[in-house]
């Protein structure tokens, strides 16, 4: 059985849930209760965590032969996270197969002038520390309600999405001659690259808002190179204003805070 390309009236390839079934070689017996829990599980889409929408990951299909039977058409991106999450055997090559039709990233993935001019503004924002903490907090409460309530590996999963452990950061110092003894891991940061707080305060943004981790990285990577060529700073606003605080457009921290405020 080979998997069967679609092309829909507005040019989107989609698969038929039937096809992707057969292929994967999953059991015909299984396949209502499968395609019933593919269409209620949660994934990692490309523009957020959330359950596949009707009409836009997936839609009905009617079968002339079998008028009965419930079958879908399956957007080749949610097709492919299907794949991956069975058993089957032959899920690595299904999903390669769809990989090489979706790409790797669509052109609404591309950012406008207004998104980056947004995100300039979110940067400078993030350059205080309490903007970078409320973003850690708003990330925190996001895990705990996917996880019960329940903070378990919370530092493990961050560190994972940031791209390095509190371990590696406290290596990193002591190869400088530093010493790592007593720091938290903000300060740890902070003392390795006091960029990444930006860096990590748009990615616990981000990632609170629901967005892919894979999007997130990518803003917090791009809002530290906008950081370092702007030269902004951070600035330590918990014991009060400072006459050296960084120059911040007021628009910046009031958009945060409402998209903090509309996250809770």
């Amino acid at each position: 059985m080979e998997l069967q390309i679609l092309v829909s009236k507005k040019g989107t390839k989609v698969v038929t849930a039937t096809n992707l079934h057969q292929v994967l070689g999953l059991p015909n017996q299984h396949f209502l209760t499968n395609v019933k829990k593919w269409l209620n599980d949660w994934y990692e889409f490309r523009d957020g965590i959330r359950k596949p929408i009707r009409l836009r990951d997936y839609g009905p299909r009617r079968v002339k032969d079998n008028p009965i039977l419930d079958d879908y058409y399956l957007s080749v991106e949610f097709a492919k996270m299907i794949a991956l999450r069975t058993k089957s055997k032959a899920k690595l090559k299904v999903a390669k197969q769809m990989l090489a039709l979706d790409g790797n990233l669509n052109e609404e993935e591309q950012l406008t002038t207004d998104q980056l001019m947004h995100l300039l503004e979110l940067t400078k924002a993030m350059s205080i520390v309490s903007c970078q903490e409320a973003s850690e907090r708003e990330h925190l409460r996001t895990y705990k309600e996917r996880n019960e309530g329940q903070a378990v590996n919370w530092w493990t999963y961050r560190s994972k999405i940031l791209g390095y452990s509190a371990a590696e950061l406290r290596d990193k110092l002591r190869r400088r001659g530093q010493s790592p003894k007593g720091k938290n891991q903000r300060e740890l940061i902070a003392s390795v690259d006091q960029l990444e707080l930006i860096r990590a305060g748009i990615i616990d943004l981000f990632m609170a808002l629901g967005k892919t981790a894979t999007y997130a990285r990518r803003m917090g990577d791009l809002s530290k190179t906008l950081a370092l060529e702007l030269h902004i700073e951070i600035f330590d606003d918990r014991n009060g204003q400072s006459l050296f605080a960084p120059p911040i457009n007021p628009r910046g921290i009031r958009e945060l805070e409402a998209i903090l405020a509309d996250a809770a």
